[in-house]
C-alpha cells in the first residue's frame, strides 16, 4: 500500500470524535443529600446578609442619634419661626363723624401723614365760644382796673380829710383846755376826725374788694385761656396722623363712620421694628448669647440666606394660654404630639437688602452656631 493511501485513513481517524466514557448511574439518596447541602449553604449566606443589614441599619441609627445629640453643642435649628413687627393701633383722641379717608389698604405712609379727618365743625364752634368768653372776661378786667383807680382816688381824698380832721383836733384840744374854745367845738372836731377815719377805712375796704374782684376775673381769664388751649388741641385732633412710618393693614374705615374716642380705627405695621421670633427648645437656649450670629431662611424668599443677630432671649414663658398676658405663650403640642418647651429668641436682620420686603406673620427657619 502506498503512503497516500495510508495517510487518508489516519486523517479520518484523527478527525473522528473521541468516544465518551460510559455513563455512571447515581442513586436517588446521593441526589437528595447534595440538594440539602446546597440549600443549607444558601440559607447560611442569606442569614449572614440579613445580619449584616441589621447591624448596618442599627449602626446608622446610632450614628444619626449621636450626631443629632452632638449637634446640640454646635448649632441649633428651628423651623418654628416667623417674621413680625409692631402693629400700631391708631385711635382718635376725640369722637366724631369721619369726614374723609386719605389712605388705601396696604399703602405705605410716613410719620405725620394725614390718615383721616373727623368733622371739625363742633370743635371749631366750641373754640369760638371759648374765645368769646375770654374777650368778655378781659373786658371785665378793664372795668375792674378802672374801679380800682376810682377807689384809690377816693382813698386818697379820705386820707387827706382824715389828716385835716386830725390836725384840727390836735390844735383844738389845748385851746379848749385853756378855755378859748367851747366844749361843743371840741366835740365837733373829734366827731369830724372819727368820720374821716371811718371814710378812710371804707375806702381801703373798697380798694381791697376791687383788687379781689380783679384777681378773681384774672383767674377766670386764665381758666378760659386753658380751656381755649384744650379746645384748640381737640380741633387739631380732628386730623388723624400716622405716628410712625409703616404700612396700612386691613383698612376698613370709611367716610361717614363714627369715630369713638380711644377706639382704634387704623392698623399700621411699623416699618422700623422688623424682627424674627424663633422658638428654640429649652435644652439649647443655654448655649445662646445676645449678639450671637444667626442665619435666617425666609419662606417669602426661598434659597436666600440672610445674616441676623440675636437681640434678646426670653427669660420666661406663660404655661397657660390667656387672652391678655405679659409673658409669651408657646403652644407645647403640635398634631397631638407633646413637644419640649420652647422659648422665643428675637433675631434682627443685619443690613437687609432694600429688595427684601418683609411681611408680618411670614414663616422663617433659623440656625444658630454657638
Amino acid at each position: 500500500m502506498s503512503d497516500l493511501g495510508t495517510r487518508a485513513p489516519l486523517r479520518e481517524v484523527a478527525k473522528a470524535k473521541p468516544a465518551e466514557p460510559p455513563a455512571v448511574s447515581r442513586l436517588p439518596e446521593q441526589d437528595g443529600a447534595a440538594a440539602d447541602a446546597a440549600e443549607a449553604d444558601l440559607q447560611a449566606a442569606s442569614t449572614t446578609r440579613y445580619r449584616r443589614r441589621v447591624l448596618l441599619t442599627l449602626g446608622a441609627i446610632v450614628l444619626a442619634l449621636g450626631l443629632y445629640w452632638a449637634s446640640g453643642y454646635v448649632l441649633a435649628y428651628t423651623d418654628d419661626a416667623y417674621v413680625t413687627s409692631d402693629l400700631v393701633s391708631v385711635a382718635p383722641y376725640i369722637s366724631g363723624r369721619i369726614l374723609s379717608v386719605n389712605i388705601v389698604d396696604n399703602q405705605a405712609v410716613t410719620k405725620g401723614s394725614v390718615l383721616a379727618e373727623i368733622d371739625p365743625t363742633p370743635f371749631q364752634l366750641a373754640l369760638d365760644e371759648k374765645r368769646a368768653k375770654r374777650n368778655e372776661a378781659e373786658a371785665q378786667l378793664a372795668v375792674d382796673r378802672d374801679l380800682i383807680a376810682s377807689t384809690l382816688a377816693q382813698r386818697d381824698d379820705a386820707a387827706a380829710k382824715e389828716r385835716l380832721a386830725s390836725d384840727n383836733l390836735r390844735r383844738a384840744t389845748p385851746v379848749a383846755a385853756a378855755g378859748f374854745v367851747s366844749r361843743q367845738a371840741l366835740d365837733t372836731a373829734t366827731a369830724q376826725e372819727q368820720e374821716a377815719k371811718a371814710a378812710l377805712a371804707d375806702a381801703e375796704t373798697a380798694i381791697a374788694k376791687a383788687q379781689q374782684m380783679l384777681a378773681l376775673h384774672q383767674a377766670a381769664v386764665a381758666t378760659i385761656t386753658a380751656e381755649i388751649a384744650v379746645a384748640q388741641w381737640r380741633l387739631d385732633q380732628t386730623k388723624l396722623l400716622a405716628p410712625t412710618d409703616g404700612t396700612i393693614a386691613n383698612l376698613t374705615l370709611r367716610v361717614g363712620d363714627q369715630a369713638v374716642e380711644n377706639v382704634p380705627l387704623v392698623g399700621l405695621v411699623d416699618a422700623h421694628a422688623w424682627r424674627i421670633f424663633a422658638n428654640y427648645k429649652e435644652s439649647v437656649i443655654r448655649h445662646m448669647k445676645v449678639g450671637h450670629i444667626a442665619w435666617v431662611w425666609l419662606d417669602t424668599y426661598p434659597w436666600q440666606i440672610h445674616r441676623a443677630r440675636i437681640q434678646g432671649i426670653a427669660r420666661g414663658i406663660s404655661r397657660v394660654a390667656t387672652e391678655r398676658k405679659l409673658l409669651p405663650y408657646v403652644e407645647p403640642t403640635t398634631d397631638w404630639i407633646r413637644l419640649e418647651r420652647r422659648f422665643p429668641v428675637t433675631l434682627v436682620l443685619e443690613d437687609p437688602s432694600p429688595d427684601v420686603v418683609l411681611h408680618m406673620g411670614a414663616d422663617a427657619r433659623t440656625i444658630i452656631f454657638y
